[in-house]
């Protein structure tokens, strides 16, 4: 047998494991693992000398050509490759009518899933989608089950904003869900706490560094606690995205001690910045929820290595420095863009300075995030998966800037941090997409991965 790709000569790292050796690869799947002497002839062999050979990041928490991103599918994707990212999970919206909206009449989650689809026609890597809820209405609770047929298992909701939704709503829908075995995913921050103190500060005259007070860490917790504790209550798989503080992740244990299905995930930036950078930057780091402070870090790396938060995510943003900066700091646009840069970042942080186990890197940014959200092919390199792989020199150092910039995004807000690690290969169902640190591989190549209904029993 002759297959069509073996790695060789790097440290294989994949869940639990840690090990010298060679993956083989065949038809876009990995077909061995091991000893490079056992496996098979290869037509390619790929030189993994002095790097880390893991699983390909998959990142569950993005946003791209929307109405809160700049970036097309070939700009984003290409970012997440060269970062190491090989699969995506986007937001498949429904239309809303309000002063926000960039839709002028209201549209289902179907109608959503086929426009992000046809928005991805130039995509690199995989990517699925989040079905997203903006209103209250019962049409969600018509078309739900096809929009699960259509391979979207997961749905989000937001407590915050023009188009957040309520508790009692969130209840129905949580109910369903719970039916339905499929998972809700919530953005939590109290509204009203976060709109009476931002109408404060506003009063009092402050500026752009006071962002990070406006939505405080009890808004946050306030509402974690309240969807979590609804989710437990009627059984429902919920997963609380970017945690950003020690009170949101201690509300989200709290309905994990007794068996529920409960996880969450924190985002690199959480993990690595705090909200002192406005000081430097004024509006280009205002994000929601804000970053925090370095208290707040210390427990978001607690709540990893203790599994209370699973996964590590970037909900990655475009927008330009010019949008940013010529808008007022209780205004939007929020976000960041961090795809491209998420691995070195959290790698240098997490391994390097805090010195996190390598095996558990790939689990909160690629096995936990694949088996969350139903990829079952996706996350490992165990045989018989799809051979999405990152070839990672842990010891090369450089210095960001947003010159370097795949995305359309044109500023970073890690604009100057040196970093050791860097992403030299990315491939995507075996196919090179990323070679010596440049995008080699073609738009398009990207396919969507209908996920299944995720199994959170183990």
């Amino acid at each position: 047998m002759v297959v069509d790709t073996v790695i060789e000569g790097g440290r294989i790292v994949s869940g639990d494991r840690s090990f010298e050796g060679a993956v083989a690869i065949d038809e876009g799947t990995i077909v061995g693992l091991g000893d490079p002497r056992h496996l098979p002839d290869a037509r390619r062999t790929i030189d993994a000398t002095g790097r880390l050979v893991m699983p390909g990041i998959v990142d569950p928490h993005v946003h791209i050509d929307d109405h809160v991103s700049i970036d097309s599918y070939e700009t984003a994707t290409k970012a997440a490759a060269l970062g190491g990212v090989t699969t995506v999970i986007d937001f498949a919206w429904q239309a809303w009518e309000g002063e926000g909206s960039p839709w002028d009449e209201e549209g289902t989650l179907l109608d959503g899933l086929e426009r992000k689809r046809e928005k991805a026609a130039d995509a690199l890597i995989d990517y699925g989608f989040h079905g997203g809820l903006l209103r209250e209405g019962s049409d969600f609770f018509d078309e739900v089950e096809d929009v699960i047929d259509a391979g979207v298992t997961s749905f989000k909701m937001y407590t915050a904003y023009e188009f957040g939704l309520s508790n009692g709503y969130i209840t129905r829908v949580l109910d369903r869900l719970a039916d339905l075995d499929a998972v809700g995913v919530g953005h939590t921050e109290d509204d009203s706490v976060c709109e009476a103190v931002t109408d404060t500060l506003r009063e009092e005259g402050h500026g752009p560094s006071v962002y990070p007070t406006s939505r405080p860490d009890y808004a946050e917790a306030m509402a974690a606690d309240d969807v979590a504790r609804t989710a437990r209550e009627l059984g429902a798989k919920y997963y609380g995205i970017h945690t950003s503080c020690r009170k949101s992740a201690e509300a989200i244990e709290r309905y994990q001690a007794d068996g529920s299905l409960i996880r969450g995930e924190t985002c690199t930036h959480y993990t690595t910045l705090t909200g002192d950078l406005h000081e430097e930057l004024g509006n280009l780091p205002r994000i929601a929820p804000p970053l925090r402070s370095d208290d707040d870090i210390d427990a978001l790396f607690d709540a990893l290595r203790r599994d209370v938060l699973h996964v590590v995510s970037t909900d990655h943003v475009a927008q330009t420095r010019e949008a940013k900066e010529n808008s007022e700091w209780w205004e939007g646009p929020f976000g960041a863009n961090g795809l491209q840069v998420s691995l070195p970042v959290f790698h240098d942080e997490a391994v390097n300075e805090r010195d996190l186990s390598y095996t558990l890197l790939t689990q909160v940014m690629s096995r936990n995030p694949a088996e969350t959200f139903g990829l079952a092919d996706k996350g490992t390199l165990d045989p018989g998966t799809d051979a999405d792989i990152v070839l990672f020199d842990p010891d090369a150092e450089y210095t960001i800037t947003a010159a370097d910039n795949a995305s359309k995004a044109d500023y970073s807000i890690y604009e100057g941090r040196t970093v050791r690690g860097r992403v030299d290969a990315t491939l995507v169902r075996g196919e090179v997409v990323v070679e010596d640190g440049e995008v080699v591989g073609d738009p398009g190549h990207g396919e969507f991965v209908e996920r299944e209904l995720p199994d959170w029993s183990a």
